[in-house]
Parts: structure tokens; C-alpha cells; sequence
């Protein structure tokens, strides 16, 4: 697996499946559960929805430049 969620991405989805997490155990619904998704994204720093697109929200690496001489 190629990692392809970015820093930013990654905080987003980890805050976002514990906020969704935490409402369902408030209001005792199991729906809550769905928050387990955006979390596990966050934590694996991969997110399958991405790959059929070719989307990565990674920083690409900076381009080697030659010394000018």
C-alpha cells in the first residue's frame, strides 16, 4: 500500500472519526461506528476511495535540480 492521504488529510480524518465516534457512544446509536472508516483512513495514511481516481493528497517531493555552473 502506497500512502496517499497528506498530513492535513490525515489530522481531518483522524478528528472527524473520533468526533463521529464519540456521538455515536453519546447518543447510544451504532451508527456511530461509521466513524471506525475515516479514523482507520487517518491512522494507515491510505485511503482506497483514492486509488480507481489516481488522487493522493501527499506533498510531492521536490524536484532535483542541477548545480549551475
Amino acid at each position: 500500500m502506497k500512502t496517499n492521504v497528506g498530513s492535513i488529510d490525515r489530522g481531518l480524518r483522524i478528528l472527524v472519526g473520533l468526533i463521529v465516534l464519540g456521538a455515536g457512544y453519546y447518543y447510544g446509536n451504532w451508527w456511530g461506528l461509521i466513524g471506525i472508516v475515516p479514523l482507520l483512513t487517518g491512522v494507515f495514511r491510505f485511503c482506497p476511495a483514492y486509488v480507481p481516481f489516481g488522487l493522493s493528497t501527499c506533498a510531492k517531493p521536490a524536484a532535483k535540480t542541477e548545480p549551475k555552473a
